[in-house]
């Protein structure tokens, strides 16, 4: 009350107030209004979004091999050149080490991406075949030289006061690995490629891993060398007890085209008695299956099976306690035939292979259609002769 008295006793203060109150009113009434402004507009634009959203996800177009993923342009740029042979995005995309996502323009040719070339590797190794217990080794040139020592160091006993005497020295053994071109060229129509809710990636990759798979396991059995790796049945093979380095050891199975009708597993035990003791802990069997249904049915001399399955999901069968590698492309049992092979394959077989994939696209030799010529360069040979013995299908 003293306050008000003593402003309309001022003169004019009653005027101020009411001036002051009114400029307040209208102030509050403005920011009001704003926030009913930006309110409306907020719920507006809510509302389009959702809109849009539910035409993208209506109408949308499935993205390449399942998920798009925006952090690898290299994906992009590969899919766009498989479909349309567009190159720019793969020549844009600056090289890194040995990436295999960079362009190779000496020749026109491009590796394949991570994920397409991890799929056709990961085929190759679960497979069965020779790579799956073989050395594989990445290498950077045109051939792989692996030095084998096939001697031991000389020793002597010495007194303490004689002179020691000169004693043998290791001898090296020089074995080089070519690498030859392995190559597929499957081929899609353009019609196909233009869908874009085909998956080319995934069916180039499984192409690719058949073609190689089929031409890979039957040149590490049976390969003769020629424009592609020597398989371990094509080099000389003698009796075991007339064994030489450059030649493998077999034994006999006591029939011509059989097992021996009587104590059959015998010529089974002999193998892998044949095989040196510092090679049997890590050593396999590989055979085909109609080796392995013949060999299933073998028993000792107190009735047991040699052969047993697997105890866990994916462990291999075992003969004598040996792991079992069924192999399609090892013979058939017949006349002469090495139909059974035993040994550290670790350490008797090296796969010499070039990290890198690469695809040419084709799209003028087969119209309507696109050939896609996929290759990579790979070599195989013996490296060391002592680890792997052979069961021959002869009477001796």
């Amino acid at each position: 009350m003293d306050w008000m008295e003593t402003a309309g006793e001022a003169p004019g203060g009653a005027d101020a107030a009411v001036e002051v109150k009114a400029a307040l009113a209208d102030f509050v009434g403005e920011v009001r209004a704003f926030q009913g402004e930006v309110k409306v507009l907020v719920k507006e634009q809510q509302e389009r979004v959702a809109m849009l959203d539910r035409k993208m996800g209506g109408y949308g177009r499935p993205p390449l091999a399942g998920a798009a993923e925006s952090g690898a342009p290299h994906r992009k740029a590969f899919a766009a050149y498989l479909r349309t042979g567009d190159d720019d995005g793969l020549r844009g995309i600056v090289p890194e080490g040995k990436a295999m996502t960079t362009a190779v323009a000496a020749d026109g040719g491009y590796l394949v991406d991570p994920q397409t070339a991890e799929t056709v590797k990961s085929v190759l190794v679960s497979t069965a075949s020779i790579r799956a217990i073989a050395q594989v080794v990445q290498v950077e040139a045109s051939s792989f030289d692996v030095l084998v020592d096939r001697s031991e160091v000389g020793s002597g006993w010495a007194t303490e006061t004689g002179a020691a005497t000169e004693t043998a020295t290791p001898v090296l053994e020089r074995v080089s690995i070519a690498l030859h071109e392995l190559s597929a060229m499957p081929k899609a129509s353009q019609r196909l490629l233009d869908d874009s809710a085909f998956d080319v990636e995934g069916w180039l990759a499984g192409k690719i891993a058949t073609r190689f798979l089929r031409a890979e396991s039957a040149a590490f059995v049976a390969g003769d060398g020629v424009d592609k790796p020597r398989g371990f049945l094509t080099v000389p093979k003698v009796a075991n007890a007339s064994w030489a380095w450059g030649s493998l050891g077999y034994v006999a199975s006591g029939a011509a085209s059989d097992f021996a009708p009587t104590n059959s597993a015998d010529c089974i035990i002999s193998l892998v008695y044949a095989l040196g003791a510092e090679y049997r802990a890590n050593a396999s069997f590989v055979m085909n299956s109609k080796t392995a249904g013949a060999v299933r049915k073998m028993k000792d001399a107190d009735g047991r099976f040699l052969w047993s399955d697997g105890l866990a999901a994916g462990e291999p069968a075992r003969l004598m306690g040996y792991p079992v590698l069924i192999c399609e492309d090892m013979p058939d049992i017949a006349a002469g035939a090495h139909a059974i092979a035993f040994g550290d394959f670790r350490a008797g077989y090296t796969i010499a292979e070039r990290p890198d994939l690469r695809i040419l696209r084709d799209p003028f030799s087969a119209k309507p259609h696109v050939l896609f010529y996929a290759s990579k360069r790979v070599g195989g040979d013996v490296t060391d002769y002592a680890a792997i013995k052979l069961l021959r299908f002869a009477v001796s």
